[in-house]
């Protein structure tokens, strides 16, 4: 059967995994010529501005996904896209929802769940072969293919404008010294989140040694009095803005998080630090210049997300020290400087 040339894709969250997206868009358009609607929630449409794959980017607030709202939106979404393939990359009951009442083909990426269970509950003794052999990317790519493709070719991509850069450059235009570094200290779940304390030593020591440090996201920022002259975009710049920050960066320092695919996505190098979760759920940055620090610990990986209380005081996070932090960044910043000399 001849396939559509136009796909609704479903991705609602997190902002992670909506990120992931882009680069698996950006190679189907390229190999088969594709355009792409995507149905995301309304917070993370911006990922999709100025992607050339993407004609239409439906962005639902909370209350759009409740029923018996969620049910009107699908039917109106459905006839919108009457003769248009769907593939879902989310596998939720509300993408099955959608796909019932869909009027064209219907692809579904593997989201692997009984292997991801298999993995945590056996202590990565089971299910590994074949979770390790996929990032969350190529799991996207299989909904299409039967065969994934490399990673580098998948990787993400946020298109940002000259306008957005210039922007963003304003905003910095009190800063005292390059390179920039950013920091990223916060988290959704408390146990992907590194020790308070040893963010704000990090930032001292950078700003000691000649960087300077900027902080974006959203969370009770613990930066606001810093002596060493950090800046301090906490709760400050929209998706956007943060986006075009990061790329200016020399290296972002982040945890599992959105951001960090964020960084990734606008060529920045990412120094991520890991704990509770696992390179086995495929979210690891792949950059050619990402560095990953995990502490190897036998309790690893005990959630999908971070979300299980810790008994080990976070253990897997505090045991990634300040002095590894600080020494994967200047690495990093040395490098690009021998590269660009």
């Amino acid at each position: 059967m001849k396939q559509p040339s136009r796909w609704l894709v479903m991705r609602l969250s997190a902002l992670g995994d909506v990120v992931l997206t882009t680069g698996v868009l950006d190679y189907l358009a390229k190999r088969y010529g594709w355009t792409f609607s995507v149905l995301t929630r309304k917070e993370w449409a911006g990922v999709f501005d100025g992607h050339p794959a993407v004609e239409k980017v439906i962005g639902l607030d909370s209350a759009r996904f409740k029923l018996p709202a969620m049910l009107r939106e699908f039917r109106r979404i459905s006839k919108e896209h009457a003769g248009w393939g769907m593939i879902d990359l989310h596998g939720t009951i509300r993408s099955y929802l959608l796909s019932i009442l869909w009027r064209g083909p219907v692809l579904r990426y593997p989201k692997m769940s009984a292997e991801r269970r298999a993995f945590l509950s056996s202590g990565g003794r089971v299910g590994a072969e074949k979770l390790l052999r996929f990032n969350v990317p190529q799991r996207y790519a299989l909904a299409v293919q039967d065969e994934a493709p490399e990673r580098s070719d998948l990787l993400p991509i946020i298109y940002l404008t000259e306008a957005e850069k210039n922007a963003a450059k304003a905003m910095l235009d009190n800063a005292r010294q390059f390179p920039l570094i950013i920091l990223h200290p916060y988290s959704t779940h408390i146990n992907k989140a590194w020790v308070d304390k040893n963010w704000y030593a990090l930032a001292e020591r950078l700003c000691a040694a000649g960087y300077q440090c900027a902080v974006v996201g959203a969370g009770k920022t613990f930066f606001a009095d810093a002596a060493c002259g950090v800046l301090d975009f906490t709760g400050k710049t929209s998706l956007r803005e943060s986006c075009a920050l990061l790329s200016l960066a020399a290296v972002v320092v982040t945890g599992d998080s959105g951001p960090m695919h964020l960084a990734s996505a606008v060529g920045t190098p990412v120094v991520a630090l890991f704990g509770p979760t696992h390179k086995a759920w495929g979210f690891y940055p792949e950059g050619k210049n990402d560095v990953v620090l995990e502490a190897e610990l036998s309790c690893r990986p005990c959630s999908l997300h971070g979300s299980k209380k810790c008994p080990h005081d976070q253990a897997c996070m505090a045991t990634i020290s300040v002095d590894e932090v600080f020494d994967a960044v200047k690495g990093k910043v040395e490098g690009k400087k021998s590269v660009n000399a």
